[in-house]
């Protein structure tokens, strides 16, 4: 079998090593042309790394690359495309997969999960998206096993299998610079659903018309959170099957969004156990992930929040509202061109609450423009060049009792190569003040 490796980093190289145990004729393909590949192996590097893809029998894609560029180099691939997560859920030697999507909260509720499945003794896997190819793992599941994946729209794209338990999170507009528009995101991540049989689980957020629309393409049993029959709110506790999980003033995760995160996660494990204990012991000491509503330090009175993660600007709306007080709120970068307008609003109603927004990146003007017609005020525009600049703008706006929070509510590559990398210079220039 003649298998083309497209995109050769962490996931492309697990690819390789998998496709290489099968006895497959391996070509690599990536656009760097100073790429550095196994001796002896066959590859295509930089400007035409696309090209004669269909003399292939099989064409890996790492998840990143549009299925649609490869296939406008090389018309007619469609059905030789696939992925690593494709592949993994094909022959996993388990049938006990949780694979869990949406626009934001996939990562948190994904760790959930796992900490929940531990603590009633399950074996658990976590990959996908959150940071680990399932490749990594795949020699060590086995039949008793639990995998839980968190994936991406890009990784959802093309797949061809789904899992026995699919979790949608809220969705709203996101990465319409890789997708054609927001029904291609949509049909994107409908594809965790649309594979399953009669006895699996589609599990959605009642709240998110799209996120109910998106696990109706499920033919298993549907169930809702934040609503009945999965874990709601009622009386201010988490609550299933007339169970009371724990109060919500328990949570140690920050904010009420955090809330829809936790009755999703105990909506999927609940279909696994209904071990109350177990589970109130993760929701009530689960403190969050690195980069989420991370407080850092409070310093002369001031706290400095790390929400790097935050590339959209719903999720910066609910770090607003989920630290108290007042704010100096730093938002900006990569500008993709979303809609902002429901944002500024949202921001105009929240004016009493900010002491400060500092502007910053590629999108700062678009946001100057739309604050001025708003009658958003207290903005300023940012000159800063690096994260020690930024730090030091936002400093000179604080008070002491203000928090200086960084939820960008945009991508970070205009500045800097991803929201881990935002994230560590701002903890870095924090510690250092």
């Amino acid at each position: 079998m003649k298998v083309a490796i497209v995109g050769y980093e962490t996931e492309g190289k697990l690819s390789y090593t998998y496709w290489q145990t099968k006895g497959a004729d391996i070509t690599i393909c990536d656009q760097d042309a100073d790429k550095e590949v196994p001796p002896g192996v066959a590859s295509q590097l930089g400007q035409n790394y696309l090209q004669n893809l269909s003399s292939f029998d099989l064409i890996v894609r790492t998840a990143g690359i549009n299925p649609g560029i490869i296939i406008a180099a090389n018309p007619g691939v469609e059905s030789k495309i696939t992925t690593a997560v494709n592949e993994f859920l094909q022959v996993c030697p388990t049938k006990n997969v949780i694979g869990i999507t949406g626009t934001k909260g996939k990562g948190t509720t994904s760790t959930l999960v796992v900490k929940m499945l531990e603590a009633i003794g399950k074996r658990v896997f976590l990959g996908g998206n959150i940071g680990t190819p399932p490749f990594a793992f795949l020699d060590q599941v086995t039949p008793d096993s639990w995998v839980v994946l968190e994936l991406s729209s890009y990784q959802l794209y093309d797949l061809k299998h789904s899992p026995h338990i699919a979790v949608c999170l809220m969705v709203v507009p996101d990465h319409l610079n890789w997708h054609n528009d927001m029904e291609d995101y949509i049909w994107s991540k409908a594809q965790l659903f649309a594979h399953q049989d009669p006895n699996d689980i589609a599990i959605y957020y009642a709240k998110n018309e799209t996120s109910r629309r998106i696990a109706n393409t499920s033919p298993g049993t549907k169930i809702s959170y934040y609503a009945e029959p999965g874990a709601h709110i009622a009386d201010n506790h988490i609550v299933i099957d007339n169970q009371q999980i724990c109060a919500v003033s328990e949570l140690q995760l920050l904010g009420r969004h955090n809330w829809q995160n936790v009755c999703a996660s105990v909506t999927a494990v609940w279909q696994v156990s209904q071990d109350v204990a177990a589970i109130r012991s993760v929701v009530t000491s689960f403190m969050g992930l690195p980069h989420r509503l991370e407080l850092i330090r409070e310093l002369d009175g001031v706290r400095y929040y790390n929400d790097s993660f935050a590339s959209v600007t719903d999720a910066t709306k609910a770090a607003v509202e989920a630290i108290h007080g007042k704010k100096i709120l730093i938002i900006g970068g990569y500008d993709r061109m979303l809609p902002i307008a429901s944002f500024t609003t949202f921001l105009k109603e929240q004016q009493a609450t900010l002491s400060g927004i500092l502007l910053i990146g590629q999108s700062a003007e678009r946001l100057a423009a739309e604050f001025d017609t708003a009658g958003v005020q207290g903005y300023h525009l940012s000159h800063a060049s690096n994260m020690k600049e930024i730090v030091s703008e936002a400093v000179k706006l604080a008070r002491p009792g203000d928090a200086i929070v960084l939820s960008p509510g945009f991508s970070s590559f205009d500045m800097f190569k991803n929201f881990e990398e935002r994230g560590m210079l701002f903890k870095q220039e924090v510690a250092a003040l």
